[in-house]
């Protein structure tokens, strides 16, 4: 499986066989400063309707949409979603937010979208096992480090790819990734958007990979 940061909270997940799943895709503007989403996928995930993650219309191909929540197949695939809010306040600031679980070459990925609180024991029994966590830490609209760094301790992947903070290509009022991993240990930064995992080889121990954003300016 490879997996590729396009930015923000847009990834690209390409199965052994060429099974091309995009999360969240992002709309230019406001402060999404990254280049346009570019690529073709068989499936598109949308955690909530909001302009930075709900762009499917950028997506190349005529992909399948999974949004909302419980399970759903596209692709071949199961996807579960598990119902979540966008904020600390049970939805009355954004809303509500969709994370969702999904398996990819027996590697179980789960993209946690704009999670704005920490997971509720419930939540994280829905979740179940995690081998690959995509988790917001920039704050503000979401949960911020130390809140990221308690759901990382309650979902226990094997690998974390932190997303949602700010680089070049986000001017919104969010922390970079620095913050989150201030005394993380296991910290790899790949130094490029994109890394292959594989289940025999995934870490014992939890590992945090930092991308680059592909999508930068």
């Amino acid at each position: 499986m490879k997996i590729k940061w396009l930015g923000h909270a847009c990834f690209l997940v390409e199965s052994r066989d060429g099974l091309r799943v995009v999360t969240d895709p992002y709309a230019v503007g406001g402060g999404i400063g990254y280049t346009p989403v570019d690529e073709a996928a068989d499936v598109v995930s949308v955690s909530h309707g909001h302009g930075d993650h709900s762009n499917i219309s950028e997506v190349q191909g005529t992909p399948e949409v999974i949004r909302g929540s419980g399970r759903q197949t596209a692709g071949g695939i199961e996807f579960r979603g598990i119902d979540t809010y966008h904020d600390g306040v049970q939805g009355e600031q954004r809303g509500t937010n969709r994370v969702f679980c999904f398996t990819v070459d027996d590697i179980r990925l789960c993209h946690l979208g704009d999670l704005g609180h920490v997971l509720t024991p419930e939540q994280v029994d829905e979740i179940g096992s995690v081998d690959v966590l995509l988790v917001p830490v920039g704050g503000f609209y979401t949960i911020d480090a130390d809140e990221a760094g308690r759901v990382c301790d309650l979902l226990n992947p094997r690998v974390v790819i932190p997303m949602h903070f700010k680089t070049s290509g986000c001017a919104f009022p969010i922390a970079g990734v620095d913050d989150f991993l201030k005394s993380k240990e296991c910290v790899r930064r790949i130094g490029g958007s994109e890394m292959e995992l594989q289940r025999e080889t995934l870490p014992a121990a939890t590992e945090i990979a930092v991308l680059e954003p592909a999508l930068a300016p």
